[in-house]
């Protein structure tokens, strides 16, 4: 008797978030999720087609300068000049090559190249803040970048976002876009954030922290921080969709 299609296919199922690290959809202290959380609970999906297979990425996608942000316009983005870099490792520890790795973020004065943010900082007309990069053999990202200058949001009295910079990994299908956010290390608003707060666990949190690493700093060039992202296990990145 021949198998169907999901018979033949190998189809991983993955447990949602097991150790409780990711923040939940619905954060009292975080005030827009009473809006946007579900109030039912979810539905299970079963993997299909779509979710295992492509879209097939390669260096061809990407133009010259997509990991470059200070360098995508005629002159020199402003600001602090910094590299981030890590790699991205599955659950076991294993590189993850040719995955998709974007960033967006908010300028060294802390605004964004974006129509409704609208707060006095300066706009910079040479940084767009966005970019993006694949993964070589070693499942490593690169990207030379400004540091980013905390911004208000309104949260709550005198609310300001820590600096960070937002990433988004893209795995074998676009419904398997995961999202987490790089913060830097010993800042001081981390205390009064809800957002870097609603990872419920202090480790899992510091997960989200870069480190500095002056080995790699460039020389007159750049300061470099490192940030590795792992998918799944003990040292799992927090995301926040809230699923691994």
């Amino acid at each position: 008797m021949a198998l169907t299609t999901r018979e033949a296919l190998h189809l991983p199922r993955y447990p949602r978030d097991p150790a409780g690290w990711h923040p939940p959809l619905a954060s009292p202290g975080y005030g827009s999720t009473r809006l946007r959380a579900p109030l039912r609970p979810p539905v299970q999906v079963e993997q299909g087609l779509t979710e295992i297979t492509g879209p097939l990425l390669s260096d061809r996608d990407l133009g010259p300068g997509d990991n470059d942000l200070t360098r995508q316009h005629e002159g020199e983005a402003l600001g602090q000049r910094i590299v981030v870099s890590g790699r991205i490792l599955d659950g076991t520890g294993r590189p993850l090559p040719r995955t998709l790795v974007e960033i967006w973020q908010a300028n060294a004065a802390g605004r964004y190249a974006h129509a409704i943010d609208t707060w006095p900082a300066p706009l910079d007309p040479n940084f767009t803040g966005v970019g993006r990069a694949l993964t070589d053999d070693a499942g490593r990202y690169t990207f030379t970048t400004i540091r980013p200058g905390a911004y208000p949001w309104r949260n709550h009295h005198n609310a300001w976002r820590p600096a960070h910079i937002h990433f988004s990994l893209l795995g074998r299908a676009f419904t398997q876009r995961l999202v987490t956010q790089m913060y830097f290390p010993d800042d001081p608003l981390f205390g009064q954030d809800p957002i870097f707060n609603s990872v419920p666990d202090e480790r899992a949190r510091q997960r989200l922290v870069s480190a500095y690493d002056h080995a790699t700093t460039q020389p007159e060039w750049a300061l470099s921080y490192t940030f590795d992202i792992v998918l799944r296990g003990p040292a799992a990145t927090p995301f926040e969709s809230g699923d691994a």
